[in-house]
């Protein structure tokens, strides 16, 4: 078997925390991802900001997550904010044309390739990144490793996984035989992404 450890150890770029954060952020804002770099004491604020210049009015919060039980204690009366917690029949026309946004946490991110991670669980069901057409993603900085490889082996991929592991890289987008670029054709169309700092974001 190769020794693909190895060959990682020996390819990848060395980088330091400053630099995997800065190289993810280019390649997200490179295809029309809005990133903000935020701490734990202000996020909540910096996405309720949004929210209200976005002129949203719900956003889907999963289940017994404490992201979301945070932005649920923060939310205004004019921002609704609506738990995943029935299954997908019961509200599929709510979820399709009543909800305008979602919150998730990213498990970590690939600098290398400009890839969030999210790991979808019963709590924080995949629809929730595919159905509304804001995605607001909360991604920790310390959880941003160089490459693939490193991302796998540091949270242990081969012990088990989910039946769906996302990377996402921007916002939806497709485009047709003439190549013609169109935003939000098979998911959202506006990816959000607050990157969490553990102590303070630079300025």
């Amino acid at each position: 078997m190769p020794d693909v450890g190895g060959w990682f150890a020996q390819h990848s770029r060395k980088e330091d925390s400053t630099q995997r954060i800065a190289r993810l952020r280019l390649a997200l804002e490179t295809v029309k991802t809005e990133v903000h770099e935020v701490t734990h004491a202000n996020w909540l604020d910096v996405l309720l900001k949004i929210a209200t210049d976005k002129g949203l009015k719900h956003v889907l919060i999963g289940t017994a997550t404490p992201h979301g039980d945070a932005l649920t204690g923060a939310a205004s009366n004019t921002l609704a904010i609506v738990r995943y917690e029935q299954p997908i029949e019961i509200w599929q026309d709510q979820l399709f044309d009543g909800v305008d946004a979602s919150l998730t946490l990213a498990r970590g991110a690939v600098a290398e390739t400009g890839s969030l991670i999210l790991w979808p669980t019963p709590n924080e069901p995949r629809l929730m990144s595919l159905v509304p057409s804001v995605h607001f993603v909360l991604l920790d900085t310390d959880t941003i490793h160089a490459d693939l490889y490193s991302a796998m082996a540091a949270d242990g991929w081969a012990n088990g996984m989910p039946t769906n592991a996302l990377l996402i890289c921007g916002p939806s987008k497709t485009a047709d035989i003439q190549q013609t670029l169109a935003y939000g054709a098979h998911g959202p169309r506006e990816l959000v992404v607050l990157l969490r700092h553990t102590t303070g974001a630079p300025a």
